[in-house]
């Protein structure tokens, strides 16, 4: 079983992803760190020397090779569900989680974000709620579970989310 967490930027996926990672004996993959991998150089880079569209076809091809890897928690970028073959692959092939935060939560977390290039705008908050009105739609379409981040800590996220996936019999409930 996969387990895929999608979201917004600074939603949580990365951090959320390796405590739930742990606490199911899971390996835990960020695509991120698999597309820097890939590129051998940073997204930020390869973002400014080749642009978005040529970003989104490596992301899409790492998101496939994960999707048919072993049992696993994989964080995916934030912009992943912006192609329908990644929202299809994510669905058909792995539990998705939304981690679902307001634009004005994403802004209070990544206020001081100098890595994200979709951010290194002049009004990141005004920035932030337009993709959120494009994207939220696109990760609930993709998602078996949504999760409200909010303001939980990590461990209380993680709770939540392995609640979840035992009352929808995904996961074995715990003894």
């Amino acid at each position: 079983m996969i387990l895929t967490l999608v979201g917004m930027p600074g939603s949580g996926k990365s951090t959320v992803g390796r405590q739930l990672s742990r606490r199911l004996g899971l390996p835990f993959f960020d695509s991120d760190h698999l597309i820097e991998e890939h590129l051998g150089c940073t997204i930020k880079d390869f973002f400014a020397r080749e642009g978005e569209a040529a970003f989104r076809d490596v992301e899409e091809r790492v998101i496939r090779d994960a999707m048919q890897g072993p049992p696993s928690v994989v964080a995916t970028g934030g912009g992943a569900v912006l192609r329908e073959e990644n929202r299809r692959q994510l669905r058909d092939t792995s539990k998705v989680i939304y981690l679902r935060s307001s634009p004005e939560e994403l802004y209070r977390r990544l206020r001081h974000d100098r890595i994200r290039p979709l951010l290194q705008v002049a009004d990141p908050l005004g920035k932030l709620r337009a993709m959120y009105a494009e994207r939220d739609p696109l990760y609930r379409e993709a998602a078996h579970f949504v999760i409200e981040t909010g303001r939980p800590s990590i461990p209380t996220l993680v709770n939540m989310i392995v609640m979840q996936l035992e009352l929808a019999g995904v996961l074995p409930h715990a003894p």
